[in-house]
């Protein structure tokens, strides 16, 4: 496995909310763009499903795409992401979807986590690994 760590900032945020709730929660959905530098450069888009139990904190789901370079191989993957805001500090871990990688980055692997204060500056670390190139047969 090799690590991969660096920072991401938020370029773009545009959240929606379709349900109020109770004591100031609500459900939304938040569109979010990612610029990745370090171990790995690139661009990230996020779909997050978010729900806020009061106005203060919030649990959130879903599918990344990356676009970029990982340990200098270019290509995208998917990544499913799960993770908590406690009005402090969200918290983000993620798993890349078995399969989704292309072109350098086929076969890529892998779990992260972020952490982060309120802000639009995060740092991420990512374990990954690819899987062993198939050989083909002369049959």
């Amino acid at each position: 496995m090799a690590e991969a760590k660096g920072i991401f900032e938020v370029k773009g945020w545009d959240e929606k909310t379709y349900e109020e709730l109770p004591n100031g929660g609500k459900l939304s959905e938040a569109k979010v763009t990612q610029h990745f530098s370090g171990d790995i450069i690139g661009e990230g888009n996020v779909i997050w499903l978010m729900a806020y139990p009061s106005a203060n904190t919030a649990h959130f789901v879903g599918i990344q795409r990356f676009v970029g370079t990982v340990g200098g191989k270019k290509g995208s993957f998917v990544a499913e992401t799960i993770g908590d805001f406690d009005g402090k500090v969200a918290k983000w871990r993620c798993s890349i979807l078995t399969g989704s990688g292309t072109d350098k980055l086929s076969g890529i692997s892998g779990e992260g986590a972020f952490e982060a204060p309120h802000g639009s500056r995060a740092e991420y670390r990512i374990e990954y690994e690819f899987e062993p190139a198939k050989v083909r047969s002369g049959r």
